[in-house]
């Protein structure tokens, strides 16, 4: 049995033409492997899209190759992520799926208040396959609390397990803050779990359970991504073994330049030096920035003539990160919050009373301004046009201070 096991493709998921196209082509390498290799099938646990609602170009691409897949008799296994849901449910690879180029084995019904989960079998090799779709905060938790496990562990033959969640006990030190699950939401039993929603490779095999694998992004999704990864890539099993398989586009060249202290002038020395030398022809170029600055301000360091220096030398593409860096005349306001709303909170302490309202107090003012927040974060409804959301939310506002004059 051979099959691959990728997560995360996030088609569609950087604005830049050029970011754009990477995530794309990455998919379409992938896609080539998984051929070449003549796999038996390939499984994607979650986030096949940036959004649920994709570009033409990302769904055209998708489908031309989910179709040549189809075409060399390689049937696609997914699960849905989480970006994969409009705010009403609704999710592109249902298109697909009634397209004919993949199947979602997230199938069930609930039964005495139990989520009875079915198994799709792949033809070709006698796989037994389910799995548990991911939601924006891991709201498939009550999912998996009304799972009958029971009947999953008892099933005989080799099985597979596809989630879109983190996993509490996995979870690296620097994800600390991600929503995630307890181990022991999984059923026991199976031989492999294809893991997705966790931006990071890891392969464990765990006691009681089987063989637990995220293969991460396919390509990186974030800055951060791009630096802790450099490039994405899948995992391939081959009758027990597996491999991490590496999708390199581009090469990835990263600059970090502690600035404490440090003039700008300084700073765009140390840049310079770092780059002297070397052939950056289709490199992605990081520059990441951070501490105080001794003198002047971060704006005066020459971002355009470093940026054409970099260009000169042939780089794909070349982003910089500087919110970390500032200068002694800014004012750092320095918040340890463990939540938004305790986020939200402090800084209304910090400013409330600026600006004398007649006949309100501290105390109303504090939650005037929070139902504001409330309103002002509202996200547009599916299918809303952007005149009637905006219309929406000033009636919204003028009613709560409608009210605050009546009170």
């Amino acid at each position: 049995m051979k099959f691959a096991h990728m997560a995360d493709c996030h088609l569609g998921s950087w604005r830049d033409p050029k970011l754009h196209s990477l995530s794309i082509k990455a998919f379409m390498v992938a896609v080539d492997k998984c051929i070449k290799e003549n796999v038996d099938f390939v499984i994607i646990a979650g986030d096949l899209f940036n959004t649920s609602f994709p570009s033409f170009d990302s769904l055209n691409i998708a489908t031309k190759k989910l179709k040549q897949l189809k075409d060399e008799g390689i049937q696609v296994y997914v699960v849905p992520g989480s970006h994969d849901f409009s705010p009403s449910g609704k999710t592109m690879l249902d298109v697909l799926e009634n397209a004919g180029l993949m199947i979602n084995v997230v199938k069930g019904e609930i039964i005495n208040n139990k989520l009875n989960l079915k198994f799709t079998l792949d033809n070709k090799t006698g796989a037994k396959i389910t799995g548990m779709l991911g939601r924006r905060g891991a709201l498939e938790k009550s999912s998996y609390e009304q799972l009958n496990k029971e009947s999953l562990e008892n099933k005989k033959g080799f099985k597979i397990f596809i989630f879109h969640s983190a996993i509490t006990e996995f979870k690296p030190s620097e994800l600390d803050v991600i929503v995630s699950n307890p181990l022991s939401f999984l059923p026991k039993g199976f031989d492999y779990y294809a893991g997705g929603h966790v931006h990071t490779v890891m392969e464990r095999k765990q006691e009681g359970y089987g063989l637990i694998v995220y293969p991460g992004p396919l390509f990186p999704n974030s800055f951060k991504e791009i630096e802790d990864l450099g490039t994405g890539g899948f995992y391939i099993y081959d009758s027990g073994d597996i491999r991490f398989e590496p999708i390199k586009i581009v090469d990835t060249f990263h600059i970090d330049i502690g600035c404490e202290n440090k003039t700008p002038e300084r700073v765009r020395e140390e840049i310079f030096e770092k780059i002297k030398g070397k052939d950056l022809k289709n490199t992605l170029v990081t520059l990441r920035l951070d501490g105080v600055l001794e003198t002047g301000k971060p704006s005066d360091i020459n971002f355009k003539e470093i940026f054409d220096k970099i260009y000169e030398k042939s780089a794909y593409f070349v982003m910089k990160n500087t919110n970390k860096l500032a200068s002694k005349e800014f004012k750092e306001v320095k918040l340890q919050k463990e939540s938004i709303d305790e986020l939200e909170s402090s800084l209304i302490n910090e400013h409330v009373g600026q600006i004398k309202i007649e006949n309100m107090n501290i105390n109303k003012e504090k939650e005037l301004t929070k139902k504001l927040i409330n309103i002002l974060s509202a996200e547009k409804n599916e299918g809303e046009t952007n005149t009637d959301f905006e219309k929406r939310v000033k009636q919204d506002v003028f009613k709560i201070l409608e009210e605050e004059k009546t009170i």
